[in-house]
């Protein structure tokens, strides 16, 4: 790859302000995305989903804890695997307490889920020193209906909304890796989205996790607006970006940088 082309410190500034101006465009393009993600219909989980964690079996609705929402990373580890694939690991690894404290300021768990026996499971998060809630849906429909195993014996060919038999490559099935968000109200469970293939990129700190769910960051710039979506809720370890503007001074080289939340 070439390097950057050498220029005046005047030309940088000219060239970076068009570019600022396309980071601009780039971020208001994302909230409008962003909302219509939350506008986006959700259907409702008739079945009963059973996973094992480190207490026994746990059903879909009890991996909400006494949040209203959910986030379940599919992670590729399958039955017969050794441990799980390296780009999920990575993931994992990059899976700090702290986003996950963030997260769950804003009425929002998150968890992993491998289609591997929990006996694997528990066993690869020990040696890799992983804290992340992890449960193993084996026995369940939960990989094949949501997507992530592809398998032609159970009639599942689909991965990130299109057939894609060619994925298996003559084993009889794979896993796949991706999101899925579940929204509870009341006693009723939700699917509100689900993202795979480059689309899962994307994530990896507290705003980029809440952006895929229905209720969103829950600050009070966001749409849509409405009943049933709660108000601003900021947790003590989430900053204040919308509510107040930072200036940062850098006294040796004179520059103060305002900051207020979104560009």
């Amino acid at each position: 790859m070439s390097l950057p082309d050498v220029v005046s410190r005047e030309e940088w500034l000219e060239a970076r302000r068009r570019l600022l101006a396309q980071e601009k465009e780039f971020t208001r393009g994302h909230d409008a995305l962003n909302a219509t993600r939350r506008r986006l219909p959700m259907v409702k989980v008739d079945k009963e989903y059973v996973f094992e964690g480190p207490d026994g079996p746990v059903t879909l609705a009890q991996l909400f804890g006494d949040k209203r929402q959910l986030i379940v990373q599919h992670v590729m580890f399958g039955p017969d695997w050794d441990k799980p694939c390296p780009g999920c690991s990575a993931t994992i690894e990059e899976l700090s307490p702290g986003v996950l404290r963030h997260v769950g300021t804003r009425e929002t768990a998150f968890v992993l889920a491998s289609r591997a026996p929990y006996d694997k499971i528990a066993a690869m998060a020990r040696e890799r020193g992983w804290s992340a809630p992890w449960y193993s849906s084996y026995g369940s429909d939960f990989n094949y209906d949501y997507q992530v195993t592809v398998d032609e014996s159970r009639g599942q060919t689909e991965y990130n909304y299109r057939s894609e038999p060619g994925l298996l490559g003559g084993d009889r099935s794979a896993e796949m890796p991706g999101y899925s968000c579940f929204l509870r109200e009341g006693d009723e469970i939700f699917h509100t989205y689900s993202v795979y293939g480059r689309g899962t990129e994307y994530v990896g700190n507290a705003y980029t996790f809440l952006d895929m769910t229905a209720l969103g960051r829950q600050e009070d710039w966001e749409e849509p607006k409405g009943p049933g979506r709660p108000g601003p809720r900021r947790g003590p370890d989430l900053p204040q970006l919308n509510a107040a503007i930072t200036e940062i001074r850098d006294t040796r080289a004179g520059f103060i940088y305002t900051h207020t939340g979104f560009i």
